[in-house]
């Protein structure tokens, strides 16, 4: 069918008294060719919306711009169905409330952002969701608390869940462990963690198939179609899930890496975990001799917070220490406890628990460094503090010396041999993951690795303020200890999470639909291949390994692993991944659509690409706030700032814009970007775009990046009035008007 475009116009929130709405209605027409043009007091009301439905079942429109607030506002009501591909042509944020009224550039600017539109429109066309049979089963990874309770809040939804654990026995540490954190008011004693309670609940959860002894031995396809086959006593079985829940756990520092804090000098030094041991056996005594302990010395941060160990607070440890001396006590009235730290950290309700062990006369607290840790004549053990709060240096002599060492997430990989190919970055580095020496845990078939890509320290990526359960690979999920150190509690709620978070995603996926973060998302890319060189930046640069290869290097695409960023589209060099609502020739069409004045008006035109996750919602508050900024400059969205293909650069300055400017998320440890490497890459293209300004003769000045937090809309004027002061500088592009 045929594009018929409707442009409708809305006159509210001052657009009308800012803007020559009768020249926009004509610009629309007699500029951008729209096919129909109405205007409306109030686009959003009722019969606003109503003037918009009627023409689409009366007059056969089937493309809309509605010129009016931000994309971002009321997105349900201006939502005509799958078969109407609709713009939001900002002319109130972006136009009427941060320029001045009624003058001519700002009238430009409103009219280019409605050309804008229709040649967006225009030139797309309505997404169709891939729809096939796809399982609903969810498999959960890990037999521990986090693991059990994600198994059960999904089965209870009335999912089928299978539920593997690596042991001969469901609980995981719980079931180590004499007693938990306090649960309820006034958080005071320990209590029972529940772990039977939970292992009974999930063996008798019809939903819940258990397999324990049992690990995975391979996962491949895409989420709705994950192949998993399990080893288990020898044999081995293949099932298929929609979604993953990854709660493989943790394990503690390796105690031996710490002799500098006496483990290895006596067998009286122990670990927190060697320590849970002992208490559970109901008899405290010292494991070199067998006598009965009267003296404990707890050393936090063993290994932890420390650039040579564990860089990372392991947030359990001091609690888990505060435990311990008052089991210690319960066992030993006369016992003397003695916890050695660098910083306390209780938070919340765990605040009371650490009041309560401040009134107990037997445990004493004190800040300082761990100097050294040696055996005294009489077979105890003696721990000299220094830098004490109080400035003096002490010594403590107790019979047991307990090293609370912290967690490491069972997908730190260390001295595991190498297996997969590793993935690399753009710049070709090697991608710091789980896949370059293999975790085995998951055994994924992928291109990009075998298990899931983790941050420096071991945990599975992910968006860490936004998306903390997902990871890398879309459909599998992280949940507890492997995803971020923390108590049982803590990895309840994160289980929960994790299983409405893989339930979702099933949903979404029988219904073609992308997960976060662009949910609902019916598009996904188009190879065409014919024209493929197989030079795999596609491959390489997908940060969530969506794309697999043939023997040839040419792409095999599992359309259900793509978060739809369009990062492969940025990468290709020969354009052939375009996407039905959003491609290069899109692009380009609304990059020629924007009138450019000739030089003699000294009238500049800057071009800025702005990622829709953080940079776009800044720049829409900094219209809400009614902050000035240059006129000159016109707005185009990317899914990410790594969707941006080189080419529309050429394109913008082929069509004489005076210089560009690229606005994307935070990059690197602490990156904010929603797809993790989109702004990592854009810069690192920064080096091909140099290099064509080279060949045009044209000034780097042209083009500039600038990283924009989603609270840095007070920035957005200062960052274009500077790039606009910079191109004045360096002067008119001289190919405009070519």
């Amino acid at each position: 069918m045929d594009p018929k475009v409707g442009v409708y116009i809305c006159k509210g929130c001052d657009i009308a008294k800012t803007l020559d709405i009768e020249a926009l209605a004509k610009a629309a027409i007699s500029d951008a060719k729209a096919e129909i043009c109405k205007v409306h007091d109030v686009l959003c009301s009722p019969e606003g919306v109503t003037i918009i439905r009627d023409d689409i079942e009366k007059e056969g429109v089937n493309r809309v711009v509605v010129a009016a607030c931000s994309g971002r506002v009321f997105p349900e009501l201006f939502d005509f169905g799958p078969q109407i591909l609709t713009d939001r042509a900002n002319i109130r944020e972006q136009v009427a409330w941060c320029h001045e009224p009624n003058n001519e550039d700002t009238q430009m600017l409103g009219e280019d952002n409605i050309r804008m539109g229709v040649a967006k429109v225009r030139n797309g066309e309505p997404p169709e969701p891939l729809i096939e049979e796809s399982s609903r089963d969810i498999l959960v990874i890990g037999g521990g608390m986090t693991g059990m309770t994600a198994a059960l809040g999904a089965a209870q939804s009335g999912l089928k869940v299978t539920l593997i654990e690596k042991e001969k026995n469901l609980g995981g540490w719980a079931s180590h462990f004499k007693m938990a954190f306090p649960k309820k008011p006034p958080y005071q004693e320990p209590e029972d963690s529940g772990w039977k309670e939970l292992v009974n609940q999930v063996e008798n959860n019809p939903n819940i198939t258990v397999k324990k002894e049992t690990v995975v031995e391979k996962t491949s396809g895409q989420p709705g179609h994950f192949a998993v086959i399990f080893k288990s006593n020898g044999s081995d079985s293949e099932h298929t899930f929609g979604a993953i829940i990854m709660a493989a756990g943790w394990r503690p520092y390796e105690a031996s890496k710490l002799g500098h804090l006496g483990y290895g000098v006596s067998p009286d030094v122990i670990t927190n975990i060697q320590m849970e041991e002992l208490l559970a056996k109901g008899e405290l005594k010292r494991p070199s001799d067998g006598k009965p302990v009267e003296s404990v010395a707890f050393i936090q941060c063993a290994g932890s917070r420390d650039e040579n160990h564990l860089p990372y607070c392991s947030s359990v440890c001091c609690r888990v220490s505060m435990k311990q001396a008052l089991l210690v006590r319960r066992m030993n009235t006369e016992a003397k406890v003695y916890i050695l730290y660098k910083d306390i950290r209780t938070p919340a309700q765990y605040e009371r628990f650490y009041a309560h062990i401040q009134n107990d006369d037997g445990i004493f607290l004190t800040k300082g460094e761990i100097a050294q840790v040696s055996k005294d004549g009489d077979g105890s053990l003696l721990v000299d503090v220094n830098q004490t709060i109080m400035g003096e240096d002490i010594q403590v002599k107790a019979d047991l010396v307990v090293l609370a060492t912290g967690m490491v997430p069972a997908s730190k990989v260390e001295e595991t041999e190498a297996t997969g190919e590793q993935a690399t970055t753009a710049d070709g580095k090697k991608e710091a993951q789980s896949a370059e020496k293999g975790a085995h845990i998951l055994n994924l078939a992928y291109r990009q690795g075998t298990d899931l890509p983790t941050l420096k320290y071991g945990f599975p990526d992910s968006h860490f303020i936004c998306f903390p359960y997902e990871t890398k690979r879309t459909g599998i999920f992280a949940a507890g200890a492997v995803r971020a150190p923390m108590d049982m509690s803590s990895a309840a709620n994160d289980a929960w999470g994790a299983a409405m978070k893989a339930m979702q995603a099933v949903e979404a996926i029988a219904q073609g639909r992308a997960l976060h973060p662009r949910a609902g998302d019916t598009s996904y890319p188009d190879f065409f291949l014919q024209r493929c060189t197989q030079c795999k930046r596609c491959t390489e640069e997908c940060p969530f390994g969506t794309l697999d290869e043939d023997d040839k290097g040419t792409p095999k695409p599992n359309p259900m692993r793509c978060r739809r960023c369009g990062i492969c589209l940025g990468a290709c060099p020969e354009r052939i991944i375009n996407f039905k609502n959003f491609n290069v020739n899109m692009m380009s069409k609304m990059i020629k659509s924007i009138h450019i004045p000739d030089e003699f008006e000294e009238k500049p035109r800057i071009l800025a690409f702005v990622c829709e996750n953080d940079a776009m919602p800044a720049v829409d508050m900094a219209g809400i706030k009614r902050l000035k900024y240059n006129s000159m400059v016109r707005i185009l969205p990317l899914r990410c700032l790594g969707s941006m293909n080189v080419v529309w650069i050429n394109d913008a300055l082929a069509s004489g814009f005076d210089g560009v400017i690229l606005l994307g998320c935070k990059k690197g440890e602490d990156y904010q970007c929603h797809f993790v490497r989109g702004s990592e890459l854009a810069e690192y293209r920064m080096d091909n775009v140099r290099e064509k300004l080279k060949q045009l003769v044209l000034e780097e000045e042209r083009v500039e990046l600038h990283e924009v937090a989603i609270s840095d809309y007070d920035k957005i004027p200062g960052i274009f009035n500077k790039f606009l002061e910079t191109i004045e500088r360096v002067g008119p592009n001289p190919y405009k008007g070519m």
